[in-house]
């Protein structure tokens, strides 16, 4: 707390759950869902091995896009006071 302090930053209260901005809404994990589809994995290794190469596979852009998207929905919510965001 010492550097929050000395940083001036505010302490915000942790906000209540909001199924907007769930991580699993957020855009990678819809679309991983997607790429995966039925594929079935019989090790731990596979799985992971399957994650990275989508996720290596993507533009930089993507995540840049994804952000900027989590930033508006950021945006909405408080300006909503927490209550839901439409999409």
């Amino acid at each position: 707390m010492t550097k929050f302090n000395e940083f001036r930053y505010e302490l915000l209260p942790h906000p209540a759950y909001l199924p907007d901005l769930a991580p699993c809404d957020y855009f990678l994990f819809p679309n991983l869902k997607k790429w995966f589809g039925k594929k079935r994995f019989i090790t731990r290794e596979q799985l992971i091995a399957e994650t990275e190469a989508y996720f290596e596979g993507l533009d930089k852009s993507y995540y840049s896009d994804g952000l900027k998207k989590l930033k508006n929905r950021w945006i909405k919510c408080i300006e909503l006071k927490e209550d839901c965001v439409e999409k």
